[in-house]
């Protein structure tokens, strides 16, 4: 019982005192989860479709490095069709692994601690994007690598790209993580991810009342 008193009183307690005692332990949960599924739906369902990644300006994978630097010389002699074609599969086998996201988010959602509550509610705009990297990255990117390696296998420049980036990676010119493709696009898919997951917790923050969330409205309102 007296874990449970502490645990009452604990987001009270660090919550700013103008609109602590209208905001119940209760609201704050109701209010943090739903913060955190809105910005995880939004994020799949953004990028989780064609063009999801290709399209966006904001997480489209591009070749790394000098990869990127060598793929203008490459343009120049004619070979850019080749370029945008390992781009695009690339950005396509992120958008394909990313609906298998939402299962891993929800739960971390529905596990979500009293500590982790009230870091979000407290943290700046980050905070709900941390908290998913935190609980979810290390998961995700197992279950994001064979869909990703399924999707570049159908790509011939796929053998290449990791013959060449191992070479470059030797000379310090592709960082060591970056120099196998599959893995590269697993981590820039969950960047990706993140990142979109974090624009959403800006937009709450800065106009909860917009979101047309009563919930979201009493607990973001007032920070």
């Amino acid at each position: 019982m007296h874990r449970r008193h502490v645990f009452t009183c604990a987001p009270l307690l660090l919550l700013r005192p103008a609109w602590a005692l209208n905001l119940s332990e209760g609201d704050a949960n109701a209010g943090i989860r739903t913060a955190l599924e809105r910005g995880a739906n939004a994020a799949v369902a953004l990028l989780g479709r064609r063009d999801g990644f290709l399209g966006n300006p904001l997480v489209k994978i591009e070749l790394p490095g000098y990869l990127k630097d060598a793929g203008k010389l490459l343009r120049a002699t004619g070979q850019g069709a080749r370029l945008d074609e390992l781009v695009t599969a690339m950005n396509r086998a992120a958008e394909a692994a990313v609906p298998a996201a939402k299962p891993l988010l929800v739960k971390a959602v529905k596990d979500m601690s009293v500590e982790d509550g009230l870091k979000i509610l407290r943290g700046g705009d980050d905070s709900v994007t941390t908290f998913f990297a935190d609980k979810t990255r290390e998961p995700l990117g197992r279950q994001f690598l064979p869909i990703v390696t399924k999707a570049t296998e159908k790509v011939a420049l796929a053998d290449k790209y990791n013959a060449v980036a191992g070479k470059a990676s030797g000379f310090g010119l592709v960082r060591g993580e970056d120099a196998n493709i599959q893995q590269y696009v697993t981590a820039r898919a969950l960047d990706g991810l993140y990142r979109i997951i974090g624009e959403e917790e800006k937009k709450i923050r800065r106009d909860p009342v917009g979101t047309g969330s009563a919930i979201l409205k009493k607990v973001f309102g007032g920070l």
